[in-house]
């Protein structure tokens, strides 16, 4: 594809998306410009609807599902909008491929219980690796960030005094989420080990691993495994379900949605409702065990 290297250039710098949103973005481009090629086709102007339907049909039949080939639907519609805008094509042929039917997919999270389980189980208070952990945890949970923006945190972000954070979402945007007395107390005392452990060392990121450097996504992705999977039995045990466990927990509490879609980060509130879902499915079962014409 002629018009690759500028548009992923596009997406970095004036979009400003992540590193991984733009890796994404490359490998689905890439994937289709194979296809093409293997098709006889070199250029992005001469593709038709009907190859891209082509390509999805081949998808489908090598086993990928119909979330991930209406990703790749949106990143073909997306690339080819960017080409109209710059003058590259007369028509977006990926406008008239509809997306799959897909059925919904409602997030998974812990219990309220697990998480109480997984939490209290106490650290040795001089052993920096284990304060530490528990402090990851804490903090995915505590405040429902995504992984992306726990690597990004640094001590600056803390203001102690007002006891909230500063996080750096999606697109750079920016919001400030409360701690509560316990999870402030958790960091505080994360941060002293760290820079007893560290004393010549001015950290630029918050947490970091044994050897002083920042710690990273496939770190934190077997850190919640581990712990996770000592408490609940869910297929899927990753740092968002943590979040997913945050918001829910808040729902079933009684927390605003609105409030909620703010804490999260959320663009829309349609995204904060698929919490509604998980909260209407523990009432239902709350229902038929405890209603006696259920």
């Amino acid at each position: 594809m002629k018009s690759l290297i500028s548009y992923l250039d596009y997406l970095k710098y004036e979009k400003r998306f992540s590193v991984h949103t733009v890796i994404s973005y490359q490998t689905d481009l890439l994937q289709f410009d194979a296809f093409l090629s293997d098709s006889g086709i070199f250029d992005e102007e001469r593709v038709t609807a009907k190859q891209i339907r082509e390509w999805l049909v081949s998808l489908v039949e090598r086993g990928y599902s119909p979330r991930s080939v209406n990703r790749k639907i949106a990143t073909l519609r997306a690339f080819y909008r960017f080409l109209l805008k710059t003058g590259a094509v007369r028509k977006n042929p990926a406008s008239e491929v509809p997306s799959m039917k897909t059925g919904k997919r409602l997030p998974g999270f812990v219990r309220m219980e697990e998480m109480t389980d997984m939490l209290s189980q106490k650290p040795d208070q001089d052993d920096y690796p284990q304060v530490r952990d528990r402090a990851v945890l804490y903090m995915l949970y505590g405040t429902g960030i995504r992984l992306s923006e726990l690597l990004q945190l640094s001590d600056h972000d803390f203001d102690w005094q007002s006891r909230q954070v500063r996080i750096f979402g999606k697109r750079s945007k920016e919001r400030m989420i409360p701690l509560t007395d316990d999870l402030c107390k958790e960091m505080e005392f994360y941060v002293s080990l760290r820079k007893s452990q560290f004393p010549d060392m001015e950290a630029k990121f918050f947490f970091l691993l044994d050897n002083g450097k920042p710690v990273y996504a496939k770190w934190v992705y077997r850190l919640v495994n581990r712990f996770l999977s000592g408490v609940s039995t869910l297929q899927k045990q990753s740092p968002h379900v943590l979040r997913h466990s945050f918001a829910t927990h808040l729902l079933n509490q009684g927390a605003d949605l609105n409030a909620i879609k703010e804490l999260l980060g959320h663009a829309s509130l349609s995204v904060t409702q698929v919490y509604t879902h998980n909260s209407m499915s523990r009432l239902k079962s709350v229902y038929k065990q405890a209603h006696p014409r259920a």
